[in-house]
């Protein structure tokens, strides 16, 4: 009797206990109530990115309503990223950080509250890579690109004749270096007033420099006042180089290249001064300007010079109108020194450009028709490209 008392004594425990004892080691108590967790939960680094970012993937549930994705850091607790609906199967976590370990956990939700964890996974880093996958239309697009450049390039150089749009105040330079020459006066060349960091002033130096080698051929004086000193140094070996290249290394003069000032008004105000001393026959104002724009522009007026400006900053282009005789505008400045020099280099990167943009200009029509017309929105397709 004692023995048969002893034999049915778990059993009788069992029932009495009812199903939460039912248990098994490992198993969450949210499974017990009929919803699993996740399966097959993986978390990795994500691939072809900057870094920054992790993805987490999992097997589907059945019963689960939605999903919460919990993120830990080492030796810390976890802690809610996002919950995704339970269509969801994957989830980028874009809030890491490189280098750094985390653990990862999924969890399974249902409308009545039950939640289901999955098992952890440990020991995931972040880390940027070579390539950035997201960014493959924006490589093609480079080279191609680089593509149509080069094609110039190479018909340049076997002397095919490239089709450059006439613009007036470059076809006016020989006129305007040539009164010079005539009225036995200087030309006046003032390089901007930005830095050497800007694009405009990169530009006005290479400008310079085929002006620069006009007067040397000419035999005309030119004067470079400069606010920059960087800009100053630049300029002095571009002139000194012009000269050379034309065979006139002798013509040269040292001191036709000089630092004014830093200071904007200081320097309009000596430059002005040169003008109104001085009288040159030509004024070119090429490269970045400012407030002083007008100021110099309307002084070279007075003194009757033939003026030709040229300036990327469209604030400023107003006044050069009113006040020059020919005006570059934008990037007109850009392609001056290309349009005058029929360098194939530089012949070549300008068609090239000029194709670039007219393939992206076709890109914004096509794309504002199928968006107006068709209702398809186009930025959705340039940006699964990587625009």
């Amino acid at each position: 009797m004692k023995r048969a008392f002893l034999l049915l004594l778990p059993a009788a425990l069992l029932v009495c206990a009812g199903p939460g004892l039912t248990q098994t080691p490992g198993e969450s108590p949210a499974a017990i109530g009929g919803l699993p967790p996740p399966g097959n939960v993986n978390a990795g680094d994500t691939p072809l990115d900057g870094g920054g970012s992790i993805t987490v993937s999992w097997e589907a549930a059945e019963g689960a309503s939605e999903y919460r994705i919990e993120r830990a850091e080492e030796d810390g607790d976890f802690a809610a990223v996002e919950v995704v609906s339970a269509d969801e199967t994957s989830f980028a976590d874009n809030g890491v950080a490189d280098g750094v370990s985390y653990s990862y956990r999924v969890v399974s939700l249902d409308i009545g509250g039950v939640e289901a964890a999955s098992q952890v996974v440990t020991g995931v880093r972040s880390a940027p890579q070579w390539f950035v996958g997201d960014l493959l239309g924006v490589a093609l697009a480079v080279l191609a690109f680089a593509g149509v450049v080069v094609w110039y390039i190479q018909r340049a150089r076997r002397g095919e004749h490239l089709f450059i749009r006439r613009i007036a105040g470059l076809e006016a330079v020989d006129e305007a270096v040539g009164r010079a020459t005539e009225m036995g006066r200087a030309v006046l060349y003032i390089p901007g007033t930005g830095r050497i960091s800007e694009m405009g002033s990169v530009a006005s130096l290479n400008l310079l420099g085929e002006i620069a080698k006009k007067t040397a051929e000419f035999g005309t004086e030119i004067n470079v006042p400069n606010k920059d000193p960087v800009i100053f140094t630049v300029a002095r070996e571009v002139v000194k180089g012009a000269y050379t290249a034309a065979g006139r290394p002798d013509a040269y003069d040292p001191n036709s290249v000089y630092f004014v000032a830093e200071n904007a008004l200081a320097y309009a105000a000596a430059v002005n001064g040169i003008m109104v001393r001085e009288k040159p026959a030509t004024n070119f104002l090429m490269g970045p300007f400012h407030a002083e724009s007008l100021i110099l522009a309307e002084t070279g007026a007075s003194t009757g010079a033939i003026q030709i400006a040229g300036t990327d900053q469209v604030s400023q282009l107003p006044f050069f109108i009113v006040a020059c005789d020919y005006t570059l505008m934008g990037e007109e400045l850009y392609a001056a020194s290309a349009y005058l020099a029929r360098e194939p280099l530089m012949l070549g990167a300008l068609k090239g450009e000029d194709m670039g943009k007219l393939v992206f200009g076709l890109i914004l029509v096509v794309g504002t028709i199928l968006s107006l017309i068709f209702g398809i929105d186009a930025g959705i397709i340039l940006s699964t490209s990587g625009y």
